[in-house]
């Protein structure tokens, strides 16, 4: 029987997710870490071709692990940020340009997101998670009225800049810096992908991606076959496993022995990455 992509997991919140970036709320913050404080903002570093920071895949695995994206935008002004192209294209992000009114004016991001995160909710009922990445104070209006609508908030964001009161309004949040470093080791570029693959080619890179979403949501390690095979199913809708050389899903698994470990667990067989 074929496997539904968006069928629930296990110990899944109800609902599809979703999820809004201010992406270059993000990008400023990563940037001025490295760069020091206000180096962002002027004019000739701002308003130039940007270097990949973010790691889009892994704030991506953190949705996934929520449950389907049913709506995924960023937000940005984007003529400065083709190098994140590929990324951005891979994961179907709508992107939304803004453009700012003036040389040190703010492009306005967070006000036209609150502006569709609540009017999407007012449309699409079967959204039970709303999932903002940024970290302005400004959000926290956009809270009080997700938690009003009975739905649930997720909020991401860099640990340097992130006000503590929009943190503590959502019913969940994940600094991005703990996040990367929960990614699995490995150098990546900025479209997500190793520069080093795994030994068993895309198939192994899928798995292994598939347990660490799993994970994030349950904080186990272990799972099972099937589970394992519905979000890889998700997180790439175009999976055949005829693609890779096998005839059933267990057969792809058995052949990536070598990555795996194996259990017997209260339901049966469990696995995940060595």
């Amino acid at each position: 029987m074929p496997v539904n992509p968006t069928a629930s997991l296990p110990d899944e919140p109800q609902g599809a997710i979703a999820l809004y970036w201010d992406f270059e709320n993000l990008h400023a913050s990563l940037c001025e870490a490295r760069q020091g404080e206000g180096s962002y903002h002027k004019p000739d570093a701002r308003f130039r071709l940007q270097e990949p920071l973010i790691d889009v895949q892994a704030v991506v695995d953190l949705a996934h692990a929520l449950g389907p994206i049913a709506v995924h935008r960023a937000y940005c002004n984007w003529q400065f940020f083709g190098r994140y192209r590929d990324v951005l294209l891979q994961n179907a992000i709508e992107l939304i340009q803004l453009f700012p009114p003036g040389a040190s004016a703010k492009n306005g991001a967070d006000i036209r997101l609150c502006l569709d995160a609540m009017e999407d909710l007012g449309r699409q009922p079967h959204v039970g998670t709303v999932m903002v990445v940024g970290g302005d104070s400004d959000f926290m209006p956009l809270a009080q009225k997700v938690k009003a609508a009975g739905r649930r908030l997720v909020g991401v964001g860099s640990r340097r800049t992130t006000n503590r009161h929009w943190a503590r309004s959502c019913h969940e949040f994940r600094y991005y810096e703990s996040l990367v470093e929960e990614a699995p080791p490995g150098p990546a570029d900025a479209s997500g992908v190793r520069e080093e693959p795994l030994p068993g080619g895309p198939a192994a890179e899928l798995v292994r991606r598939a347990l660490r979403v799993l994970a994030l949501r349950s904080g186990e390690p272990w799972a099972e076959p099937s589970a394992v095979e519905r979000m890889v199913r998700r997180l790439d809708g175009s999976f055949d496993v005829r693609e890779h050389g096998s005839d059933t899903f267990d057969a792809l698994l058995a052949g990536l022995a070598g990555g795996l470990a194996w259990r017997d667990g209260p339901s049966g067989r469990e696995l995940r990455w060595r």
